[in-house]
């Protein structure tokens, strides 16, 4: 295979987005537009990789910062012939050159190879016929079949329009011969820019053939210039996600009302309800079932584990058997052992939950060590931020800690301890011992409630 390099087209301004950020930077399943289109790239192993960006200054370069990928300007814009233009010093004459778009963002690498392929011998086009081709430039065949020309929507006549094969844009072509039809471009056209599509006419009259390959599905080579398309797609990616989670074994409530915004990966039998959100990387056991409406974020869950409703984790790990939520939230560095429990609007943070601990109630547990078997009573909180420092709690195996007690870090509970309820723990409980820490209890009589004054 000869020496590939791709150009990325991304200096569009997006002005029916009606937005700020340029619009290669909207996000789709937690991605942005142009960052789906660097990953196909990237997934054909070229030698090099050029963005054309204009609108949005340096913002779109610098979320990409890092990406092995080089970038150009292209100001003013003068059409995508001229974006390409740019991109020419930082290539190399030989091998292959691939145009792609960076609002142009589910195209697949399988379905760029047979382009690729196809340019070998001349030059590729990837077209696509639509029921309605309004807006796109037209492919223009003899009666042969064999391509001649593109014809853009403003510049075709009645029965050219009325052609449903439409260009999508993507092209790849021997890097000598496009340097040398770039420089051959004119712009003597309705929009006055220079196109890129105008090659195409060049490459047959000097006899080059032109070949042309079609995605697998229409939605792959749909484009972003607004909110209701930048939607439409993001419901496109997320179907055609739950689709391969379900082939995978993965039973979906509704596939409707899935938001992957990420990785997620899947073992055996695993059961999600409506409503839920993956972000970043998402590992999931066999046979876990996750309730509505939650959100897990860079997290482990490990198999046979149960996720109540609108439970919330973020760079969590979750052993195997656990019981998680209702309205759980696990914060960063929170991790859990075997069978452990985790109730109602329970926060945990930089904490380790031992095999068998449980904090079934309205608990914070931050910067703690908690053994097995510990019971964590409804309303405890682990007082680890003294306004300036974090300290640390430890709890040693088959602790008890009582409802509503504040144990002040750094502090530790012994072995077997049993904290009474309402325990304000200072100094380190003892092993096998109550410790209780209570102010002496009375009644005032005569005492009334204050009334409302008018």
């Amino acid at each position: 295979m000869p020496e590939l390099q791709v150009v990325i087209l991304a200096a569009g301004k997006g002005t029916r987005m009606k937005s700020a950020l340029p619009k290669v930077l909207h996000p789709i399943a937690g991605r942005a537009l142009l960052g789906h289109v660097i990953a196909a790239a990237q997934a054909l192993n070229p030698t090099r990789i050029v963005v054309v960006y204009g609108h949005g200054g340096e913002a779109v370069p610098r979320a990409f910062a890092g990406s092995a990928v080089d970038f150009v300007i292209q100001e003013p814009q003068l059409g995508t012939g001229h974006a390409v233009q740019q991109a020419m010093p930082k290539l190399s004459k030989d091998g292959i050159t691939l145009v792609l778009y960076g609002d142009v963002p589910l195209i697949s690498p399988a379905t760029l190879k047979p382009v690729i392929e196809g340019a070998a011998g001349g030059m590729s086009v990837l077209t696509v016929e639509l029921a309605d081709p309004t807006g796109y430039g037209r492919i223009v065949r003899d009666a042969a079949g064999k391509v001649l020309r593109i014809v853009e929507q403003k510049d075709a006549d009645a029965p050219t329009r009325a052609i449903r094969e439409i260009n999508t844009g993507i092209i790849a072509t021997p890097s000598a011969r496009l340097a040398a039809w770039l420089g051959r471009l004119g712009n003597n056209n309705a929009q006055r820019e220079y196109y890129l599509t105008d090659v195409i006419a060049m490459a047959v009259a000097e006899g080059v053939a032109v070949h042309t390959a079609q995605p697998s599905s229409e939605w792959e080579v749909l484009g972003v210039n607004s909110r209701d398309q930048l939607a439409l797609l993001e419901r496109v990616w997320q179907r055609e996600n739950a689709n391969r989670l379900m082939a995978a074994g993965v039973s979906l409530a509704d596939p409707a009302r899935i938001d992957v915004r990420g990785e997620l990966s899947c073992g055996t039998d695993v059961s999600i309800d409506v409503g839920c959100v993956f972000e970043g990387k998402v590992e999931i056991g066999a046979d876990v079932v996750v309730g509505p409406n939650c959100v897990i974020k860079d997290s482990v869950i490990e198999s046979g584990t149960r996720i109540a409703a609108f439970s919330h984790f973020e760079n969590a790990h979750v052993g195997p058997d656990g019981r998680i939520g209702p309205y759980a939230r696990l914060r960063p560095g929170a991790k859990l052992g075997r069978e452990v429990h985790v109730g109602n609007f329970v926060e945990i943070k930089a904490s380790t939950l031992a095999d068998g601990a449980k904090a079934n109630h309205l608990a914070y547990l931050g910067d703690s060590e908690i053994g097995q078997r510990v019971n964590i009573g409804a309303g405890t909180i682990t007082c680890n931020y003294d306004g300036a420092n974090k300290h640390k709690t430890i709890i040693e195996d088959d602790a008890f800690i009582g409802s509503d007690s504040q144990l002040v870090a750094p502090v530790r509970v012994g072995r077997g301890a049993t904290l009474g309820a309402g325990t304000t723990l200072t100094r380190d409980a003892p092993a096998e011992q109550l410790t209780v820490s209570r102010a002496k209890q009375m009644s005032v009589p005569g005492w009334k409630r204050p009334t409302k004054k008018k």
